[in-house]
């Protein structure tokens, strides 16, 4: 639904420590709202409420029930910037965003797409999450230019990252990734992601697990679907096999479980013995952190990501390689010692990425941003 505005009110900042008020654009679509749900969770206990301005395709009911518990939910009519075919569509939000913050009286705006800055004119911070964009998967994906039609994307993101008064990306190596891809970034700074409900260890049973958004190819569903034809164990993958711009995969050889709500894809890692990860381009993945909670063995494409999460925790293979994942299959399905010592040393590591860590993180980084404001506000006074 489009967004009622109504009466202009006067904004006032907190003092340090006293409660903020946060406005945090979703999605309903991919990893966003998983990152979102379990922020806000870990916030509560900080004195952070939200409301969250939900964009693209509407949240299913349980989507819905969910941020109602945590928040406010308001759906706005405005796209994503990676579904839209033109510019011109995303012309809208701005002004939606700014009457949102004035209507609710937000202190500080957190954004989960650069280029929902650009162009927004309020009085309060603003921090964009850099979770992943279409230049960096295309330069990764494809390691050429944009093609014309969507160098607007690079310009948007640009602008949105110089509007925001904080950046942050969920691991060095999309940091990394950011800056060769738009140039320095001085105000950037890298939180990693964690999970606000972690499934829980059960007993393990001889079958392969994957879960992704097959129908985007850097996800590498391809691969593993290959893989099913020449491994003794079976291959389950779960996820959405189409975008809403049309893109579309469909598995041949694995045994493709449906488009599962993230408590089913819980359940299957709390059974499966082995996930895998075949992944071209991850600027964190959350599945494998799912996974390592659920003392799953890692199956983990050879990406500087995973490389940089999962040192000395995971099996790597090459994600172009076909013959490479059966062969890391093969061996951990013949060394149970081996599956049980990654299961391990993956739950571990796991502990690194708590939510209350992340909190502590992102509630530091918004008071000092309205802080500064604050200040900056006072000497322009």
């Amino acid at each position: 639904m489009t967004h009622a505005v109504s009466a202009i009110s006067t904004h006032r900042h907190p003092q340090p420590g006293a409660p903020v008020r946060l406005l945090m654009t979703v999605d309903a679509v991919g990893g966003v709202w998983r990152y979102a749900m379990g922020l806000a969770r870990a916030l509560a206990p900080d004195g952070v409420s939200i409301v969250f301005a939900g964009l693209g395709p509407g949240p299913t009911a349980e989507q819905r029930a969910e941020a109602q518990v945590l928040g406010e939910l308001v759906w706005l009519d405005a796209p994503l910037d990676w579904t839209c075919k033109r510019e011109t569509e995303l012309e809208v939000l701005p002004e939606l965003l700014r009457h949102l913050a004035v209507e609710y009286r937000i202190d500080l705006i957190h954004l989960n797409l650069p280029s929902q800055s650009c162009g927004l004119e309020v009085d309060v911070p603003i921090l964009v999450v850099s979770h992943s964009c279409i230049p960096t998967w295309w330069r990764t994906m494809r390691g050429e230019p944009l093609p014309d039609e969507w160098q607007w994307h690079m310009r948007r993101n640009k602008s949105g990252f110089e509007r925001a008064d904080a950046i942050v990306a969920p691991s060095r190596s999309h940091a990394k990734s950011l800056e060769n891809c738009y140039g320095a970034l001085p105000r950037l700074t890298v939180v990693p992601n964690a999970l606000a409900v972690a499934p829980e260890p059960g007993p393990k049973e001889e079958f392969v697990f994957a879960a992704a958004r097959w129908w985007d190819e850097s996800k590498n569903g391809k691969i593993f679907d290959i893989a099913a034809q020449q491994t003794s164990w079976p291959l389950l993958m779960a996820g959405p096999l189409s975008a809403p711009d049309g893109q579309h995969f469909m598995p041949k050889h694995a045994y493709y479980c449906g488009e599962l709500s993230n408590r089913e894809v819980l359940e299957h890692m709390r059974r499966a013995a082995v996930v895998v990860s075949p992944s071209l381009y991850e600027p964190f993945g959350l599945v494998a952190l799912e996974a390592a909670h659920a003392d799953c063995a890692l199956v983990l494409s050879d990406i500087p990501t995973y490389r940089e999460l999962w040192p000395d925790a995971a099996f790597f293979f090459d994600p172009h390689d076909a013959a490479s994942l059966v062969a890391a299959l093969d061996h951990l399905v013949a060394d149970r010692a081996l599956q049980r010592d990654l299961a391990m040393r993956a739950s571990q590591r796991a502990r690194h990425f708590t939510p209350r860590a992340q909190a502590e993180a992102m509630s530091g980084i918004y008071r000092s941003m309205i802080a500064a404001s604050r200040r900056h506000s006072a000497a322009g006074a």
